[in-house]
């Protein structure tokens, strides 16, 4: 099934300048239909707005809320359990990837990253586009 580039996705990092560098991977990448938030709590309240997101991108290390938690709360909620979810963090210490992986999360990439590794992980998660 091809990926539909006009899902939206929801890109969540509380550091803003990551913000504006995974938008602009994932504009080159063919997708304009994205939303930020910039902790783990204003990302949930997004996600249970009503909103429809087809992914989320969103860091590990965030306060007060983090990207471990966020992950845990998205999983335990019926209507967003599916929600294909990618976590972002600086740090690849095997046991935050067991962490990550026993939470449910989809895929993971370590920082720094660029567009050809974001599109190699999207891919992995969704489906070729």
């Amino acid at each position: 099934m091809a990926v539909d580039k006009n899902m939206r996705i929801l890109i969540v990092d509380d550091y803003k300048t990551m913000l504006r560098i995974i938008r602009n991977l994932l504009k080159q990448l063919g997708f304009d239909n994205i939303d930020e938030a910039t902790d783990g709590s204003m990302a949930l309240q997004m996600l249970r707005s009503g909103t429809t997101y087809g992914l989320v991108i969103s860091d590990w290390n965030m306060e007060p809320m983090t990207g471990l938690q966020l992950l845990r709360e998205v999983r335990a909620d019926a209507g967003l359990k599916a929600l294909p979810f990618i976590m972002v963090t600086a740090e690849s210490k095997t046991e935050n990837v067991i962490a990550a992986k026993e939470a449910g999360v989809s895929n993971y990439i370590v920082k720094p990253f660029n567009a050809e590794t974001l599109k190699t992980k999207m891919s992995s998660v969704l489906g070729d586009f």
